[in-house]
């Protein structure tokens, strides 16, 4: 760490890996804007992970929205004065069934959290690290073991998390002229409310339903700090954190 405080922005930040993300980030000395749709989730999270002497600013943010999203940036650069890491964090899955009968709403809600507004925040990002001093910052998108791997029944989900990496490419090589890093963290089966259904079984591609074990968030969280901590000239373009024993590998 630098001597001054690094500034940090965290979607999806009330629950889940996001929520362990901001504990950790906070535990290394980042001021951290906390953005999500609910400021009640945001403000008992921002309590339950404080850290003495640490900042944290909750803006309730819908990242679906091009005008609450430029708030959340223009409200964290007012704030803080500067911009050194962007985590977009936020997604939401969607139910498992047959691709023909995925509604086209519940394709566009999907396609607009998880696509549309980890790039809308990577362009706000980008308008302040190219002309701070000192100039860049480093951008993590959360992907998926999904980037490279579907689950069964799971098209608007994958598309989207496949899609997610080579944004994190063209971003990784579009920032390079400005000193902006950017890396994906894939995660296999952390503990949060979206992976609940796994304890009791899901879905596996044979057919027949499993149980599937799962992760602490905070080790995702660890090595989402790791990649944040690394100098401007050291990017991880992608890293897989996930249960040693789920199917992933082999999976079909």
């Amino acid at each position: 760490m630098a001597e001054r405080s690094k500034i940090a922005i965290v979607t999806g930040a009330g629950t889940g890996v996001g929520r362990a993300i901001c504990a950790g980030l906070l535990k290394e000395g980042y001021k951290v804007a906390m953005a999500g749709r609910r400021r009640d989730a945001l403000e008992a999270a921002a309590g339950e992970i404080a850290v003495e002497g640490a900042q944290t600013l909750v803006v309730p943010t819908d990242v679906t929205d091009p005008a609450s999203v430029a708030a959340l940036f223009a409200a964290t650069k007012k704030a803080f004065g500067r911009l050194d890491l962007l985590v977009n964090n936020a997604g939401v899955g969607s139910p498992a069934v047959p691709l023909e009968d995925v509604p086209f709403e519940q394709w566009q809600a999907v396609v607009a959290t998880n696509l549309t507004g980890t790039f809308l925040c990577t362009q706000q990002a980008f308008r302040i690290m190219k002309d701070q001093d000192p100039r860049g910052g480093r951008i993590i998108n959360n992907g998926s073991v999904s980037a490279y791997a579907p689950r069964p029944l799971s098209s608007p989900y994958t598309a989207t998390k496949h899609a997610v990496l080579g944004l994190t490419k063209s971003t990784s090589l579009d920032g390079r002229a400005y000193d902006i890093a950017c890396g994906q963290i894939d995660i296999g089966n952390a503990a949060t409310e979206m992976t609940a259904r796994m304890v009791e079984g899901v879905l596996q591609p044979n057919g027949t339903k499993a149980p599937e074990p799962r992760i602490d968030p905070k080790h995702v969280a660890d090595a989402v700090v790791y990649m944040a901590g690394l100098p401007l000239d050291t990017n991880v373009l992608t890293m897989t954190v996930m249960a040693t024993k789920m199917p992933f590998v082999g999976r079909g």
